[in-house]
């Protein structure tokens, strides 16, 4: 197992750095919105949809609004001279407003995870609530990717994804060699407390190892340079409950893995859980860091 996931890493890796630094911000959206319409077709599985007619409505809905803000400028452009309203062209920056309701997500998924683990999997929901939120936090890892890639480059859109390969890494390797503590034993028993210090440890030096080096370049503040590896690693504490969080719905369901297209990882989905959750996240800290800079 542990060689097949290395084998596809190798492979998926490269294809990853070179998208990331290769395509325009329009390429790059689109192909983050096809790898999004993948892991929406898993969590329609996963969460018990089985007609092929309402998975496709539910793509279809994700589709439609993805559509209508990746054209979003010209929208506005279109609609100040249609109406002629130019005062219409301030609201371009409305999007970044859209980041709350997944990050408030996430924080209370995270709170209610690490309180009440066997009431979180015991908590029944109807199919029609777990699609809308798999709706909202499916697509504002798409929204907020692109974004990051569009506003703040491909060295950020590449830290971070770093930051959230390396924290898996690490915690991995930490839990093997460490763990003691379980970490939430009811959802993954796999998953050790050690294993999360790890992760915290390995993106804190992340962190700064990027920090630092963009401060030896540029000058260093050290307001923002303590700023950026405190979001850094809220960041991966986020992603491990992000994890955490799908492991509560694979086990409601009775799945090990929500797909089998990528050898040892499973999924789409199971690829992507921790940065579903870091993603919002890290995008709203950015924003922040920059307002205070």
């Amino acid at each position: 197992m542990l060689l097949q996931r290395i084998i596809t890493a190798l492979i998926l890796v490269p294809l990853v750095v070179l998208a990331v630094f290769q395509l325009q911000s329009e390429y790059f959206s689109l192909l983050i919105g096809l790898i999004t319409l993948l892991a929406a077709w898993e969590w329609t599985n996963l969460i018990g949809i089985n007609s092929p007619f309402k998975r496709g409505l539910f793509l279809v809905a994700l589709i439609l609004p993805m559509l209508w803000l990746h054209f979003w400028t010209q929208f506005l452009e279109l609609t100040a001279q249609a109406l002629d309203w130019p005062d219409v062209r301030d609201y371009s920056g409305a999007l970044e407003w859209l980041v709350i309701a997944p990050v408030l997500f996430w924080i209370l998924a995270m709170i209610l995870i690490r309180n009440t683990p066997a009431g979180v999997l015991k908590l029944e929901m109807k199919t029609r609530y777990k699609a809308l939120i798999g709706w909202l936090i499916l697509f504002a890892t798409w929204l907020f990717l692109s974004r990051l890639r569009a506003f703040y480059g491909s060295e950020m859109t590449l830290y971070f994804l770093v930051l959230i390969w390396t924290a898996d890494i690490a915690a991995y390797f930490a839990g093997k060699k460490f763990g003691k503590t379980k970490l939430s034993p009811e959802i993954s028993p796999g998953k050790t407390v050690q294993g999360m210090y790890g992760a915290l440890i390995a993106g804190a030096v992340w962190a700064a190892a990027f920090i630092g080096y963009y401060g030896y370049r540029d000058g260093f503040v050290w307001m923002r340079v303590t700023d950026f590896i405190l979001l850094s690693v809220l960041t991966v504490l986020i992603s491990i409950y992000g994890d955490l969080f799908f492991s509560v719905v694979k086990r409601q369901r009775g799945v090990k893995d929500t797909g089998s297209v990528l050898p040892g990882h499973g999924g789409i989905l199971d690829r992507i859980d921790s940065l579903i959750a870091a993603v919002p996240f890290f995008y709203a800290g950015i924003a922040v860091i920059g307002l205070m800079s």
